[in-house]
């Protein structure tokens, strides 16, 4: 799943500006799933798929493992473009 979100930024002259377009994705699932027992386990889920449209519950939850999107490495790349 891929996020941009595009952020506008002024400089202290009204003639220089910049805008920072940040990308994030979603890798593989690091959830624990020996914790109780007191081991390490991965379930061995590559990427987060979104089990629903963007704006619902679904969004959040993994098709694949079904684990929560914050359980899966955050991954941001930000390009910053001058005006």
């Amino acid at each position: 799943m891929k996020k941009r979100q595009v952020v506008l930024k002024s400089g202290r002259s009204s003639s220089t500006s910049s805008s920072a377009i940040r990308n994030v994705r979603y890798g593989e699932c690091q959830k624990n799933h020996a914790a109780n027992i007191g081991g390490y386990a991965v379930d061995g889920c590559r990427e987060f798929m979104a089990s629903g449209e963007e704006g619902t519950t679904g969004a959040l939850t993994c098709a694949a493992c079904g684990c929560h999107r914050n359980f899966h490495r955050r991954e941001v790349e930000t390009e910053v473009r001058s005006l």
